[in-house]
């Protein structure tokens, strides 16, 4: 579980899980925050919505700030 404070908009994030994409990758953008987060494969391009709760369940670490 990561911290409220160490992300933020445009953020880098390493999820715990794959996006089921052709790319299997980890790595997503954070492209709005609020309530919810929304994050963009970076392997697709898809974009997820999640509760901020989810979100900072499933994110394993930030790759880059």
């Amino acid at each position: 579980m990561i911290e409220k404070d160490s992300y933020d908009l445009g953020s880098i994030v390493e999820m715990k899980k794959p996006h089921p994409c052709i790319n299997r990758t980890k790595i997503f953008e954070i492209t709005r925050m609020g309530a919810d987060i929304k994050i963009k494969c970076s392997g697709c391009g898809n974009i997820i919505m999640l509760s901020r709760q989810d979100f900072e369940e499933k994110a394993k670490k930030i790759i880059k700030k």
